[in-house]
């Protein structure tokens, strides 16, 4: 059953629909949320915050294929909300913390990656991380983000010449 066949039920007071959406959605918001904060403390909580929000907003989603991108959008903005009001982390905690991160898992060299994406800009950063770790299309991502699809796919070209500079400059 498709997302928006989901939210249509969702809408009709299906319960089942609503543990089923949370159920496929849950892990990815949660390891973005991870990503976003920089660390694992209330990634949980936002992410949970995240589907209220999608439930509350609910009546205005309109269908199309676009849920993934309207999901991200929300965890997204949550999270650059908690980020103004996050307390500066002390330096020596850092290296604990990008430990920590949770995004990328599934590649041979997770700190070769890590150092790599830390270098980039925060816009093509997230490009990539919402591109190669969730997946997402070009136009979900300039949707998640709030930008134009071309804008989506520079940040995503330009991140990978700056991670293959960073490559070849690491060595």
């Amino acid at each position: 059953m498709s997302d928006d066949e989901l939210v249509k039920r969702i809408r009709q007071g299906d319960e089942a629909a609503a543990e089923e959406l949370i159920r496929r959605w849950y892990p990815s918001v949660l390891r973005y949320c991870r990503w976003r904060l920089g660390r694992g403390d209330g990634a949980e909580d936002l992410t949970q915050e995240t589907f209220l929000r999608l439930f509350r907003a609910m009546p205005g989603y309109r269908s199309g294929g676009r849920f993934k991108a309207y999901l991200f959008a929300i965890a997204g903005r949550l999270c650059i909300d908690e980020l103004q009001r996050a307390v500066p982390v002390p330096l020596e905690e850092g290296e604990r913390l990008a430990d920590e991160r949770d995004g990328l898992r599934q590649t041979e060299d997770r700190d070769e990656i890590r150092r790599l994406l830390d270098a980039l800009p925060p816009e093509q950063r997230e490009a990539v991380v919402l591109r190669f770790g969730e997946g997402m299309t070009y136009r979900d991502i300039a949707r998640a983000t709030g930008c134009d699809m071309r804008t989506a796919q520079s940040r995503v070209r330009y991140a990978l010449k700056n991670m293959r500079k960073g490559i070849s400059h690491g060595k």
